[in-house]
């Protein structure tokens, strides 16, 4: 299963799995498949051993869409594209990654001029904020896309040991490094331990409908991300026939030392269902 872009890290990297709506819509054994029971692990094989075969007729167009998006975000646009004039609506998109019993206690974080900056403190041990395009994998085409908003929060493991990668990117971006110094800078810090490694049960929610993770992929489908240290999909079970673990097979170019995993789920933070005919 082609897992393309999604979360302005793995993120904002994307699966195939949410991204075929047109097709889905008329696809009965699809319907009758997540209606029987949408949250059984039958219901989602269906869905997805039917996507794997949808995704494969999709390739051609999914190269052209890549070329031209290269040429469409070949630099960084003005600093100001990627900035919210509205820090409470920063707020809110950042909050809106996880259900509320999560993000209202969390420590919330807007992106500025200076990077990111503490809007609220929380006291669960998250944080939320809202991550921009330069958190995808270096090798994907719209990594300087302004107009992606990845809402994400991450449990206490990750903002330990991920978030320094978000805040390090940032402050690479601001200081207006190319994408090849910024992934020698990132070797560098790596060899002289300056970035840790994940901690054991580092995770993230990306569970909000109102995001935008590219013109690929709009808000894709809500998923839980688990970060790892570098592995092969293989010891996950990623992306075979069945799995519901999802693994960005296209876009791997990622210096950080991580392997992010991804898994959907069929309902928005907001509670409401995301059927698979949302998925896109």
């Amino acid at each position: 299963m082609s897992v393309n872009a999604i979360s302005p890290r793995s993120f904002f990297s994307s699966a195939a799995v949410c991204r075929h709506r047109s097709l889905l819509n008329g696809s009965t054994a699809a319907s009758h498949a997540v209606k029987e029971n949408p949250m059984s692990r039958k219901g989602f094989a269906a869905v997805a051993s039917l996507i794997l075969i949808l995704s494969s007729v999709s390739g051609a167009s999914r190269q052209t869409w890549a070329q031209d998006a290269k040429t469409q975000y070949s630099s960084m646009a003005p600093l100001e594209q990627y900035l919210v004039a509205d820090r409470d609506a920063e707020i809110a998109l950042a909050r809106s990654a996880a259900p509320t019993s999560i993000s209202r206690d969390a420590t919330v974080l807007v992106f500025e001029k200076g990077g990111y900056q503490t809007a609220v403190e929380g006291k669960n041990g998250f944080a939320c904020l809202v991550e921009r395009s330069w958190m995808s994998p270096f090798d994907r085409p719209e990594f300087w896309n302004p107009k992606m908003r990845g809402p994400i929060c991450y449990n206490p493991a990750a903002v330990r040991t991920i978030l320094p990668y978000t805040i390090n990117r940032t402050k690479l971006v601001l200081a207006g490094l190319s994408k090849a110094q910024m992934r020698e800078s990132i070797t560098a810090a790596i060899a002289k331990n300056e970035l840790p490694m994940p901690e054991v049960g580092a995770m993230s929610y990306m569970m909000s409908k109102e995001g935008n993770l590219g013109d690929s992929v709009g808000h894709w489908c809500p998923h839980l991300m688990f970060h790892v240290p570098k592995t092969g999909e293989a010891s996950w079970g990623a992306d075979l026939e069945g799995s519901p673990v999802l693994y960005n097979n296209e876009n791997r170019d990622v210096p950080e030392p991580e392997t992010i995993f991804m898994v959907p789920v069929f309902y928005w933070s907001d509670g409401s269902v995301a059927s698979h005919q949302a998925f896109n």
